[in-house]
């Protein structure tokens, strides 16, 4: 027989969702990312990777000084001579290393660099000052002071974080004279020449880093306002599909069953047409409750309320519906799962618990919507419901997927009390 050639199921949209999973695995995200946290993501990512630029720069620093320390007329001249020398090359090795290892922490990542590029600037100062003839401002290594500048400025774009590497030009002024080093006029140019292009440098690195991070938050929040607006432009598809089509097909039913009913002479068969109409009608209502809950205007207080109502008359029991704080637009998954809830809560009621009285509560406050639903019916045991009710479980469901708590609190005889609560965001 020949082989059987398994078929390939990958699909563009299923290298999509790899390529998606790979990215945020790899920044340590989750599905519901907000713009925020990509951002923030972002920021942290583009940090690891400048500061790893650092080390790389510290590998060439560190090459060089051992080229220093290893001939005779170069060591001399930088006064870099004995143990000590030596202790602090393997010192500026260690911590480099150090540094490099944490780096991708959040935290400790960026404290751990700037403090081991503050003791950059301060070997480098000592490099500079050291040599009796042609140190300080006359150095001809006195340059490496606008690459820490530079250094700071990109890892650290803010005013106060780049001061060390500034404070750097002073010091070694004022070593200048500690060391009875005459500080002609064209080594005081030198200063403020200095000092001008540390300047230029830290406005033009913070500028353009500014506007790299506002170019990539615009371009974050435009993709969220993107998908949120495929999101809308979905739902008003699927919502003109349904209405289209099983609407019509409800509608039909009833027109139906009504030429039916006229039909009839029984009265057993026309008590049934007719309950198979009030199931049609039911059915279409229901349907365009979960059309309008799609729509982005749905008012979700009315909408409880109407339902309410019309749960009253159908099954005449006393509901009671209580609503305050100022109303607030949620998403439409949220507006449905309370929706859904307080339905499965009127349902089970009207089904299991017999009740004098239902109470039905809405709370906006400013950070959460509250619905209570509380009935003086039969109650029940919530560690134990019924074999083949599923309707506790569903309702832990959405509120797990919302972010939301749900508490159950019931016992035999003393009623039932349904408390959900949902984060003004989730």
């Amino acid at each position: 027989m020949e082989p059987v050639v398994g078929l390939d199921h990958t699909t563009p949209e299923s290298h999509r969702r790899a390529r998606v999973r790979a990215v945020l695995e790899r920044r340590n995200l989750t599905d519901n990312v907000s713009a925020e946290q990509a951002a923030a993501s972002w920021e942290q990512e583009r940090f690891v990777t400048r500061a790893r630029v650092l080390f790389y720069a510290r590998l060439m620093f560190l090459t060089l000084g051992l080229a220093i320390l290893a001939v005779p007329r170069w060591s001399i001249y930088f006064g870099l001579l004995g143990p000590l020398s030596f202790a602090g090359y393997f010192a500026m090795l260690l911590y480099s290393v150090a540094n490099f290892l944490v780096i991708d922490h959040p935290k400790a990542g960026r404290w751990v660099t700037y403090v081991t590029l503050c003791l950059d600037v301060v070997i480098m100062v000592v490099v500079l000052a050291k040599p009796q003839v042609g140190g300080g401002f006359q150095s001809p290594l006195l340059a490496t002071q606008l690459l820490f500048t530079t250094l700071f400025a990109l890892l650290f774009p803010k005013p106060l974080a780049i001061v060390p590497s500034l404070l750097a030009l002073p010091v070694i002024l004022r070593l200048d004279l500690l060391l009875d080093r005459e500080v002609s006029a064209i080594e005081v140019l030198t200063l403020f020449w200095y000092l001008g292009l540390n300047v230029i440098i830290i406005y033009v690195l913070s500028y353009l880093n500014d506007r790299e991070t506002a170019a990539h938050r615009e371009v974050v929040e435009m993709q969220s306002d993107l998908k949120e607006m495929a999101l809308v432009e979905e739902r008003s598809r699927l919502a003109r599909e349904i209405h289209d089509g099983l609407g019509a097909s409800l509608s039909s039913m009833i027109i139906q069953t009504e030429y039916i009913l006229g039909l009839a002479q029984g009265g057993p068969l026309r008590a049934e047409i007719q309950e198979l109409k009030s199931n049609a009608e039911e059915s279409i209502e229901e349907l365009r409750r979960s059309l309008q809950m799609m729509r982005e205007d749905f008012e979700l207080a009315q909408g409880l309320e109407e339902y309410v109502k019309t749960f009253q008359q159908r099954t005449q029991l006393n509901v009671r519906f209580e609503r305050s704080g100022l109303p607030r637009q949620l998403a439409p998954d949220a507006q449905l799962a309370l929706f859904r809830i307080l339905q499965e809560c009127l349902t089970n009621a009207a089904k299991h618990a017999e009740p004098q009285q239902v109470e039905v509560h809405l709370d906006y406050d400013p950070e959460r919507t509250h619905l209570l639903v509380r009935d003086d019916g039969k109650g029940f045991d919530p560690q134990h419901p019924p074999r083949g009710h599923y309707g506790l479980l569903n309702m832990h469901e959405r509120a797990m997927k919302l972010g939301a708590t749900l508490l159950v609190d019931s016992a035999p005889g003393k009623g039932t009390r349904v408390s959900f609560s949902l984060p003004s965001r989730p």
